[in-house]
């Protein structure tokens, strides 16, 4: 499966404790990250700067879903039950 064009949701819901240029502390969840152009794209998709995090998020019907909304809202879910308490 491939990443669904200009769903973001992957750059939105989770929060990432890894530096991101232009965000050295990372993102905290339900931020958009700086590298996620308007349209929804990844600006250093494929590039050497791009955390490691986001290299283990891989497209699957479980996480993606029917659309974007679908999307976001499994990792919302994801985030939440993985929060530590």
């Amino acid at each position: 499966m491939e990443c669904r064009v200009g769903c973001g949701a992957c750059c939105i819901a989770p929060s990432i404790s890894s530096p991101i240029p232009g965000m050295p502390e990372g993102k905290p969840a339900g931020v958009r990250c700086i590298q996620l152009t308007l349209d929804n794209r990844c600006k250093i998709f494929g590039k050497p700067e791009r955390p490691r995090v986001c290299l283990g998020l891989k497209p699957s019907n479980e996480l993606c879903g029917e659309s974007s909304e679908d999307a976001l809202e499994y990792l919302n879910f994801l985030e939440r039950a993985t929060k530590p308490k």
